[in-house]
């Protein structure tokens, strides 16, 4: 037989699974969720089937504007933010989770949801970032950066990766699989540049690579279509003959 403390014990642990429900309270975790522009990306209620008197509320910013509500399936859609016009969001009334379609930039930031059932409560939270799309790198040789000398026969070039810099993007030379070189700057909306200096005869692998958090474009380098012999040098006395 129980004793009167355990029994105690055992009621308000089930009174408190009552109050704050089977789902549970995810407090301050954040779900951080990258994407790009002009993708699609969705947010999970991770429900396969919501009950008929769930009540779900999508919230975003800071200030928390209702975005999107259902209720005994359904839904209600709010445009007071202008971002979300041109039927953006979609609403799955069988799961709850909300889609945005076409993201943007102004799409980045704090996402809420908000469940109440009679089986509890729970809230959930998203941090989405929207990331532009990465081009690929363009590499670039000038003759008047090739350079030699009469006790030498090596021909060098100086090679210019390039390419429009965006948020959080990084760029970088490689050897193979060897990380040579690389550079990130913080102004947006500018070309991003790095240099390689090679040889003309070199027979390495190199490629410059531009990423974000999400993906990255890679450019191979062609040494012999970029470049030629440096004019006096051994190289083009060879071809001239």
């Amino acid at each position: 037989m129980l004793s009167n403390t355990t029994l105690y014990r055992i009621t308000s642990l089930c009174l408190l699974l009552v109050v704050n429900g089977v789902f549970g309270v995810d407090g301050d975790e954040v779900k951080s969720v990258s994407v790009t522009e002009g993708d699609s990306v969705t947010l999970h209620t991770n429900f396969t089937e919501i009950q008929q008197r769930d009540y779900i509320v999508w919230m975003f910013g800071p200030k928390e504007i209702r975005i999107a509500e259902l209720y005994k399936q359904s839904i209600d859609m709010f445009h007071s933010n202008k971002i979300f016009e041109n039927q953006r969001l979609l609403l799955d009334n069988q799961t709850g989770s909300v889609t945005i379609r076409n993201i943007r930039n102004e799409h980045s930031g704090l996402y809420k949801l908000q469940i109440r059932s009679d089986r509890g409560n729970s809230d959930k939270r998203f941090n989405v970032n929207v990331y532009a799309p990465l081009s690929i790198p363009v590499i670039s040789s000038n003759s008047s950066n090739c350079s030699s000398s009469s006790s030498s026969s090596v021909s060098k070039y100086v090679l210019l990766c390039s390419v429009l810099n965006v948020r959080d993007v990084s760029l970088s030379w490689y050897k193979g699989n060897s990380l040579l070189s690389s550079i990130s700057v913080s102004d947006l909306n500018i070309r991003l540049s790095l240099s390689l200096e090679v040889d003309y005869q070199d027979t390495n692998t190199y490629s410059c690579v531009v990423k974000n958090p999400i993906r990255n474009q890679t450019r191979h380098l062609n040494i012999t279509h970029l470049c030629q012999p440096c004019p006096g040098s051994v190289y083009e006395d060879i071809n001239v003959k």
